[in-house]
């Protein structure tokens, strides 16, 4: 890791530092828009921001070499992650401006259904469910919300997608739990009929149809006192509902699962079903309860592509976000906060590419795009750290 923390330190300085002006600078815009308080622009010299980051690199690669970081290697690596970040932003932006608030409030929207489809995965497979139905369930409730949501109202067609989400959730554990099929053909079976459907009744109805495609969105909420708190604020503070409930969501599942009974009985399953058994927790309904709770996640994820984003379904929308939530799930450990973590990485990934795209980088976007399955890849390899997965995760359960 010592070697790695190194070989960063010299890709900076050889391919960011090498031929550039000494006299460019890079002007970050801290100013997002839509807020009262306006924050000046952070203007630097490029070459001298990229020499120390570059520095910095080579100490603590020099550190771990020398004593290590021990425990804390994966926080050092994440700080120098963080730094070529930095580092390749300042290089890009060199001799412009990167509006750099408002690639971060950005990178929170883009998070949002990658995040919330990650807490659905977490609840399932802490339960010993797994749910790679995640992605039809998203889908289904995209369209069910659209319909619901035009011929109703938005809160009608959120309360509706998430009850189209639950009732796959109860379909696939039904399958998986009462008749033990393998977990990974029924949630398939689920992706499949979820594209299946959604198109026909795009095709046939929404498209002839276009007063039942056109729910409206919510609308961003500037929360008082913090929305207008310098460069955070419109960071953090501006969005619509689904940006609020991820970050509540995170919390909630954070607490209910780490310092409640509840929680404990719903990992118990997941760890040691038999054990559970034994000490007269009910096995059957708790995972029955973790995997429709999921799949309303999930069908709250999927509600925010159509009334939290364009206002309107289209064929295949998601575009595989529920299975790139499940990569998230892993990096995160199967943790509530890890997966918000590895949500903003992609969200990240998707903010920079378009940012990029404007300051005319010559490097494809499709290279930066790579980017978090790269680290996702890097992190199951055990380079930061081996993900624990429940014990019992996927293992149907038979009560002798």
């Amino acid at each position: 890791m010592g070697l790695v923390f190194l070989g960063i330190a010299a890709l900076i300085w050889l391919a960011f530092l090498r031929g550039l002006d000494p006299e460019m600078t890079t002007t970050m815009r801290l100013y997002p828009g839509g807020s009262k308080v306006v924050v000046e622009d952070w203007q630097f010299n490029t070459l001298g921001a990229l020499q120390i980051l570059a520095f910095a690199c080579a100490v603590l690669g020099a550190y771990q070499l020398a004593r290590g970081f021990g425990k804390r290697t994966g926080l050092a690596l994440s700080l120098i992650g963080g730094m070529f970040v930095f580092a390749f932003l300042s290089w890009a932006a060199s001799g412009g401006m990167l509006n750099l608030a408002g690639m971060l409030r950005i990178m929170f929207v883009r998070s949002v259904p990658l995040t919330l489809g990650a807490l659905s995965g977490i609840l399932c497979e802490r339960s010993g469910v797994v749910n790679i139905a995640i992605e039809g369930m998203m889908l289904t409730a995209a369209m069910i919300g659209t319909i619901v949501g035009s011929v109703s109202n938005l809160w009608v067609g959120l309360l509706s997608a998430v009850i189209a989400g639950g009732l796959l959730g109860l379909f696939h554990a039904i399958l998986a739990i009462k008749y033990r099929t393998d977990q990974i053909i029924s949630g398939t079976v689920i992706n499949i009929f979820a594209v299946g459907i959604t198109s026909f009744i795009s095709a046939k109805f929404m498209q002839r149809y276009p007063q039942i495609n056109d729910p409206g969105v919510f609308s961003p909420y500037e929360i008082p006192l913090l929305g207008q708190i310098p460069f955070l604020g419109p960071v953090l503070f501006r969005h619509n509902i689904f940006v609020y409930a991820m970050m509540f969501f995170v919390i909630l599942l954070t607490f209910m699962l780490f310092k409640t009974r509840w929680g404990l009985r719903l990992r118990s399953v997941g760890e040691h079903p038999k054990a559970a058994d034994t000490l007269g927790i009910d096995v059957f309904k708790t995972r029955y309860m973790a995997v429709i709770l999921g799949g309303m996640m999930a069908g709250f994820a999927g509600a925010y592509f159509t009334l939290g984003s364009v206002g309107r379904f289209d064929q295949v929308m998601t575009s595989g976000r529920g299975f790139i939530a499940l990569a998230a799930m892993i990096f995160g450990n199967w943790t509530p906060l890890g997966a918000m973590v590895a949500g903003l990485l992609f969200g990240f990934s998707d903010s920079l590419a378009a940012s990029l795209a404007v300051l005319r980088v010559k490097i494809p976007s499709e290279f930066l795009l790579m980017t978090p399955y790269v680290i996702t890849m890097l992190a199951l390899a055990g380079v930061v750290g081996r993900g624990q997965m429940p014990a019992a995760d996927g293992t149907p359960y038979d009560k002798e």
